[in-house]
């Protein structure tokens, strides 16, 4: 069982987690449809910004630069060309800080 959404990051730990309630998916439930289409790099983006704004507090700015740089490292980004990907990420500290948040 996948430990967190290739696309997001977040913790997949119960069956509800996942997209479409399917154990073997390795999305969750914000990422993707209960088909199991993964939506858009941009919906995710905006996604991830909403949540670190809520979560931590940070301005968007912030935001931006911490879910940028979260997206960037995982799996499902890899290889894949993504306009809101590109620009400025958090530095080392900023993403260590904003997830020591949550």
């Amino acid at each position: 069982m996948n430990t967190f959404c290739h696309a997001c990051g977040m913790p997949l730990e119960k069956k509800e987690d996942f997209a479409g309630g399917n154990e073997q998916s390795d999305f969750c439930l914000h990422c993707a449809d209960e088909s199991g289409s993964v939506h858009s790099c941009e919906e995710i983006f905006e996604g991830g910004v909403q949540f670190f704004m809520s979560a931590t507090g940070a301005d968007r700015s912030l935001a931006e630069r911490v879910t940028r740089k979260n997206m960037k490292g995982l799996p499902h980004w890899q290889g894949k060309e993504c306009s809101v990907l590109e620009g400025v990420v958090a530095t080392d500290e900023e993403f260590v800080e904003a997830f020591a948040k949550l």
